[in-house]
């Protein structure tokens, strides 16, 4: 039955050429989505790492004040905001706070202990951060330690800096702890004393990157933090939120503020971000139901053309079950060599290792949009399929 299908299609491949070729780029437009999706998917099972309710974040310009008198003001303003009533807990930070949209990327340099081999780290994410944050978003450390101004000191020249697990498994993937290790950034070589599980400021749906931060102590002044992070009590609102902008107007000559919630931030970004899978969503559906409708028209026509045909089968004893799965049959096939063509193409992905997207990422997209595509044909397929069924043989004879 299935091979007497199959090359009853294969001889009417040209009849339906174009039914074959709709179907292979429904496919190639399924793939899209379903690697998109899925790659999003497994982002958003990944740990953030970090808690962002009753977080605020604290934007300053200094104005015309120098560096040296901008350090000395900072200071005045924290101390300023760790004793408000209604303010848990303070940290500076640099600009690539969570859900914000930016980064600082950096580069790594690291040779295996074990092996001697130099090995490059692209694309980590550097968060200078004031030792407040780990308790302040709740970072959880995995193993060493948080970052500690008494202990740091008796590091000599390599300062101390804390990773994330990702970090880790890139810079040692064999399993071994990276506690200890050195590492270099910006001929700058850091020693690492703690591992965090992760921080992911981009948000759920990007991909994670390593992570790697360096303290900012009270005592820097290399680096003037423009950015804070306040964790305030649960159901703190706009009061507080005007006491602190006066605050750090009263403290600063010519200073300003903006102060956004984390939560306001998160759910921003998770608008834009889910604006480009939507609208490729909505486009497939509009794709999807254009080739249900070709194909449902296609069988249609097919049987109107096939009665005599049909009747005859009938006549000779068929039952009307198996007119039915044949009809059925026929369908899946024609989708079968659409999908051939389609996979044809979307193998190349994973062989070429395009937009580093891990292999299983595109086999599950191959497969969602190989069944998505067999679900809506055998669907197409079954009213036809029941008109073909009840064909009665006399009445198809006569009319021919």
């Amino acid at each position: 039955m299935i091979r007497h299908v199959i090359t009853l299609m294969w001889n009417r491949r040209r009849a339906n050429a174009l039914l074959v070729l709709e179907i292979f780029l429904a496919f190639v437009v399924l793939f899209a989505v379903g690697t998109l999706g899925t790659s999003l998917w497994q982002n958003y099972r990944q740990p953030l790492g970090f808690r962002y309710d009753n977080v605020w974040q604290v934007n300053i310009t200094s104005g015309t004040q120098s560096k040296a008198e901008g350090l000395a003001t900072l200071q005045l303003v924290l101390a300023n905001l760790r004793a408000t009533p209604g303010v848990e807990s303070v940290a500076v930070t640099a600009s690539n706070t969570p859900f914000s949209f930016n980064n600082s990327l950096t580069s790594l340099d690291f040779i295996n202990p074990h092996t001697g081999t130099k090995l490059a780290v692209n694309n980590v994410n550097q968060y200078p951060v004031g030792p407040e944050l780990r308790e302040l978003l709740g970072l959880r450390v995995v193993a060493g330690r948080w970052f500690d101004p008494a202990t740091d000191a008796l590091l000599g020249p390599h300062p101390a800096v804390v990773i994330d697990e990702r970090l880790q498994r890139a810079l040692l993937p064999g399993g071994e702890s990276a506690l200890g290790q050195l590492l270099t950034m910006n001929e700058q070589q850091m020693r690492v004393v703690g591992l965090v599980q992760a921080y992911r400021t981009d948000g759920e749906l990007a991909e994670p990157l390593p992570a790697i931060f360096g303290p900012i102590m009270p005592r820097d002044t290399l680096f003037l933090p423009t950015t804070m992070l306040v964790r305030v009590r649960a159901g703190s609102g706009a009061t507080l939120e005007k006491r602190l902008s006066d605050d750090i107007r009263r403290i600063g000559p010519g200073w300003s503020s903006t102060i956004r919630t984390l939560s306001e931030m998160h759910e921003s970004q998770m608008k834009q971000l889910l604006t480009k899978p939507l609208l490729l969503g909505v486009m497939s559906v509009f794709l999807l139901l254009n080739v249900a409708l070709g194909l449902f028209g296609v069988l249609w026509l097919a049987i109107s053309a096939r009665r005599s045909e049909l009747g005859v089968r009938r006549a000779l004893g068929a039952p009307a079950g198996a007119i039915a799965r044949l009809i059925v049959g026929e369908t899946l096939v024609l989708t079968t060599f659409g999908l051939a063509l389609g996979l044809l193409v979307a193998v190349q992905f994973p062989l070429l290792g395009a937009f580093d997207a891990p292999a299983g990422v595109y086999l599950t997209a191959m497969a969602l949009a190989a069944g998505g595509l067999y679900l809506l044909a055998a669907a197409c397929a079954l009213y036809p399929s029941r008109l073909a069924a009840g064909i009665q043989p006399a009445v198809a004879l006569r009319e021919e």
